[in-house]
């Protein structure tokens, strides 16, 4: 259970986010407008995006039918908080501590109808390395997986393993959709053998995201 202070945090980070997110431009590209998030007729995939980036991508689809993947540690707590107050579900755990209930949690989301955002190297990194758990829940589940390039003109960088990024006011926001492709995996070894080349794609991603700024 969140405690008073952590709480009084998760209030005014909330209207803070709020605040300078009203500023912020975004510029969504997708080659597929159905992987999209959505308010209504949500597609169920998974969305996987760096733990770095996770602040925009929270602004942008609020509202929308999205559970999101986060760790059940402190900061955690908070991030959840924050996450509610902007209308996401959440699943508690982590793809790489205790994965097996995480993945459980992530399965069943995504039956309820939701999309699910993980964030592939959190909770706790190397920043940028891409675990294998979101293509093993994907590949249980029968759904696509969206790899999501995030990229913002101006922002602040957090000395957070990650170097978590606050964009700044009135950022330009670039966010490039992957087409969804399905988990071609069937063993945990075979999709942790995956993941190097989901990692590079991602990467790559964010570097047509940075162009598109």
């Amino acid at each position: 259970m969140i405690d008073l202070r952590s709480r009084a945090l998760v209030t005014a980070g909330a209207g803070a986010i709020r605040a300078l997110s009203s500023t912020w431009r975004f510029r969504q590209i997708a080659d597929d407008p159905s992987v999209v998030p959505r308010a209504r007729d949500n597609r169920v995939v998974i969305y996987a995006f760096w733990h770095a980036h996770m602040l925009p991508l929270l602004a942008l689809h609020r509202g929308h039918r999205v559970a999101v993947l986060i760790s059940s540690h402190r900061d955690g707590e908070r991030i959840a908080g924050v996450a509610h107050r902007f209308g996401f579900e959440t699943v508690r755990g982590s793809t790489t501590r205790g994965g097996a209930s995480a993945i459980r949690g992530m399965e069943r989301a995504l039956a309820d109808g939701y999309a699910v955002a993980v964030t592939p190297d959190g909770p706790r990194g190397p920043a940028g390395q891409f675990a294998p758990g979101a293509l093993i829940a994907a590949r249980r589940a029968g759904v696509p997986i969206v790899l999501t390039g995030v990229a913002a003109d101006r922002a602040w960088r957090l000395r957070s393993w990650d170097r978590f990024m606050i964009p700044k006011l009135f950022a330009r926001i670039a966010v490039v959709y992957d087409d969804a492709t399905t988990v071609a995996a069937d063993t945990p070894r075979d999709a942790a053998a995956a993941a190097a080349d989901y990692q590079t794609r991602l990467l790559t991603l964010d570097g047509f995201a940075r162009a598109a700024c």
